[in-house]
């Protein structure tokens, strides 16, 4: 059942950067879904966008941001900087803990490509602030030292016609300790293009975070 929802832009400090985002939020949120995207992506991803819209139909609240200002962002260094992308993260979730209209809502990481390795990586270094994470044809190996610190729920979603992150995925789920599931879309490339394939990974990350999150204080 789809929800009625307010969009807003927010500006979220990181040290000495400013990163923008779009937050979305539900009448009645039961959760939020932070976004990393992968390299060479940001908040306006359709991809990302259109999982955002199904989560926030779901009931879900949603921010996407982008981890890198627009300066950086033509730094390749920077963009697969998995380190420096988790620390976003972090800062972007502490910001969501203090903000008046999300404070109190379990939070849940949705990465895709390399922003599956940011968002892992910051999932085990802070593991009592996520609730679930999701990744959409990631690179969780970019996290591989962290993989057995990650406690949240966690689900890889591979397509069927993506071979190399399939294996990369499978040795993921090998090292983690923590809830998880590993999703194989039949037909479907690293970038979900094909018909309906988005719309499973929208469907199965909803299912996934719905089940996992909820207020901290219930």
């Amino acid at each position: 059942m789809k929800q009625s929802f307010a969009m807003q832009s927010v500006t979220i400090a990181a040290g000495k950067v400013r990163l923008a985002g779009d937050l979305g939020l539900p009448e009645k949120p039961m959760g939020i879904v932070l976004f990393a995207h992968g390299s060479g992506s940001g908040r306006m991803s359709p991809r990302n966008r259109f999982v955002a819209r199904t989560l926030m139909d779901g009931g879900l609240a949603t921010l996407l941001l982008d981890l890198l200002e627009e300066r950086e962002s033509e730094d390749r260094h920077k963009v697969f900087d998995i380190d420096l992308l988790a620390d976003r993260l972090m800062a972007a979730a502490d910001w969501l803990a203090r903000n008046p209209s999300t404070e109190g809502l379990r939070l849940g990481y949705f990465g895709a490509s390399t922003g599956a390795g940011a968002a892992l990586q910051a999932a085990a270094r802070a593991p009592a602030m996520v609730g679930a994470v999701v990744s959409r044809g990631g690179r969780p190996d970019l996290a591989a030292p962290f993989l057995p610190d990650v406690l949240a729920p966690t689900l890889l979603i591979v397509g069927g016609e993506d071979g190399p992150v399939i294996r990369m995925n499978e040795e993921a789920l090998a090292l983690l300790t923590c809830p998880k599931k590993l999703v194989i879309v039949p037909g479907a490339t690293h970038l979900f293009e094909e018909p309906g394939t988005l719309e499973q990974v929208a469907s199965l990350a909803l299912q996934w975070f719905r089940r996992h999150l909820g207020r901290i204080d219930d």
